[in-house]
C-alpha cells in the first residue's frame, strides 16, 4: 500500500489504518493511497467491510495537510483523485460498509473523512470539529453536506459556522456515534460489529446501504415506491439472488447459511 496507510486482513474485514505523524494529515498521496484501500475492499469478493482508523492514540486524522497548502504544493481544489478527498469523502459507488474507529482528534478533513463511514465507534477521549472556516475554507470534503443530514440543522450550522470542537459524548448523543467506548475497547469493539455485519449475506448489506443512499432525503412512500420500481438495482439483485434462497433453506434446517454473493 504505503508508507502512510497500512491494510491488515482478519478475515472478510479489511482494516485499514492512517499512519502519517504527527498529526495523520492527508496530501495528495496520502488520499491516493488511502482510495486505493477502499477500492482493494470493493473489488476483492472476499471483503465484506472495512475498519478505518488513525495511527497511534491521539489523532485520528488532523485533515488536510496544511503544510502541502502553506508551500503551494496543493491548492484548495486540488483534485484529490478517485473518491475524493481522503479517497472516501466522494466514493459514492462503494457497496460495502465502513466503520471509523475514532481513536482521537478528528479535525476538519479528519472529521469529514469519519463522517462519510457508515458507522463509527469512538474513543471516550475522542473530540471532533469541522474546523475549515478557522482557515478560511469551509467543509467541503462533504461534511457541508453530511452533517446537517445526520444532526439537528440548528446544532449542525452552529458547528460549521464556529468551528468549535467537540466531543464523542456529544457526537453519541446527537446521533453521530454509534458507540463511545474506553480507548482500550475501541478496536475490539469495532472488530465485534464489523464481524457482525460480515457474518450476513453480502448482497443483503449491498442492498441496505444502496437503499439507505438512494432514497435519502425522501419521504416513506416516495421512498418506498422508488425501491419497487426497479430503481436500486442491488435491491433487485438480492432479490434474484442465491442467497436470498439459501438464507430461507437454512433456516428452515436449523443450520447457519453459506453465503456465496450471488
Amino acid at each position: 500500500m504505503s508508507e502512510s496507510v497500512k491494510l491488515e486482513r482478519r478475515g472478510a474485514v479489511l482494516e485499514v489504518t492512517l499512519d502519517r505523524p504527527k498529526a495523520n494529515a492527508i496530501d495528495l498521496a496520502t488520499s491516493k493511497a488511502l482510495h486505493a484501500a477502499f477500492r482493494t475492499l470493493q473489488d476483492d469478493p472476499e471483503l465484506r467491510v472495512a475498519i478505518l482508523t488513525g495511527g497511534g492514540e491521539r489523532i485520528f486524522s488532523a485533515g488536510w495537510d496544511l503544510k502541502a497548502a502553506a508551500s503551494g504544493a496543493e491548492e484548495p481544489d486540488t483534485d484529490f483523485g478517485p473518491g475524493g478527498f481522503a479517497g472516501l469523502t466522494a466514493f459514492w459507488e462503494l457497496t460495502k460498509p465502513v466503520i471509523a474507529a475514532v481513536n482521537g482528534v478528528a479535525i476538519a478533513g479528519g472529521c469529514e473523512l469519519a463522517l462519510a463511514a457508515d458507522l463509527m465507534v469512538v474513543a471516550d477521549h475522542a473530540e471532533f470539529a469541522l474546523s475549515e472556516v478557522t482557515v478560511g475554507l469551509v467543509a467541503d470534503a462533504g461534511g457541508i453536506q453530511r452533517l446537517p443530514r445526520r444532526i439537528p440543522l440548528a446544532i449542525a450550522s452552529e458547528l460549521l459556522l464556529t468551528g468549535r470542537r467537540f466531543t464523542a459524548q456529544e457526537a453519541h448523543g446527537w446521533g453521530l456515534a454509534n458507540r463511545v467506548v474506553p480507548m482500550a475497547e475501541l478496536m475490539t469493539t469495532a472488530r465485534e460489529l464489523a464481524d457482525t455485519i460480515a457474518a450476513n449475506a453480502p448482497l443483503s448489506v449491498a442492498a441496505v446501504k444502496a437503499i439507505l443512499a438512494a432514497t435519502e432525503g425522501m419521504g416513506v412512500r416516495e421512498a418506498y415506491e422508488h425501491v419497487y420500481a426497479g430503481k436500486v438495482p442491488e435491491h433487485r439483485a438480492m432479490q434474484l439472488s442465491e442467497d436470498s434462497r439459501e438464507g430461507a433453506k437454512a433456516f428452515v434446517e436449523r443450520r447457519a447459511p453459506v453465503w456465496k454473493g450471488r
